[in-house]
């Protein structure tokens, strides 16, 4: 099955897939990981929290129809889902998790209408206007710009299967919630055969 998952930047998309994956012996998921433009932010390393590539690069791949979607996110940075890992998760009978952005989510969906989409909310707009304020790894104008768009992205949430309040200091709590959503869908879905 694919998995979406998505949420404004800064409610913790990252923190949960991190949970997920050290805390939930779960080899049958496989977490895509996604290439962008953008530079690493500290503790992040290439191939696993992203594919870090030059704009030759990424639009390489896109011309070529290597991403699954892909999109200019808050108006700077590209970031696309690598269609190949996602059929090689699908290939081997495994989840394949996505960290998307709104407008991917609705892309892979047209794609993949049985895509499972888990959207993540932050208990308040001002909790993650304070996260992204605290994670400094953003210019004043670039905030501003990850602000407006989370509040448009938060009015999409209901384009989702399922909506998770990431409370703070609860990582645990949401990742066990999202595991057990997946699970819930795919006992009720049973795998079937897409096309990539």
């Amino acid at each position: 099955m694919v998995v979406i998952i998505s949420g404004p930047s800064g409610v913790g998309k990252d923190t949960i897939i991190e949970a997920l994956r050290a805390h939930h012996d779960r080899p049958d998921y496989d977490f895509i990981v996604t290439c962008t433009t953008r530079v690493p932010r500290a503790g992040e390393t290439d191939g696993i929290h992203y594919h870090f590539i030059s704009d030759a690069e990424f639009l390489a791949l896109r011309a070529a129809g290597e991403l699954l979607e892909a999109n200019q996110v808050h108006g700077a940075h590209w970031y696309g889902t690598p269609r190949q890992a996602v059929c090689r998760a699908l290939e081997r009978g495994h989840h394949a998790i996505l960290k998307i952005d709104v407008q991917g989510a609705q892309v892979v969906k047209k794609r993949v209408p049985d895509a499972l989409l888990i959207f993540l909310v932050p208990p308040s707009l001002e909790t993650l206007f304070s996260r992204l304020r605290s994670r400094a790894t953003e210019t004043a104008d670039q905030l501003e710009v990850r602000q407006r768009d989370a509040a448009i992205e938060l009015a999409r949430q209901g384009d989702y299967d399922h909506v998770v309040v990431n409370e703070t200091g609860e990582v645990e709590r949401t990742a066990r919630r999202v595991a057990e959503i997946i699970e819930e869908e795919r006992a009720r879905h049973p795998a079937r055969r897409v096309e990539l």
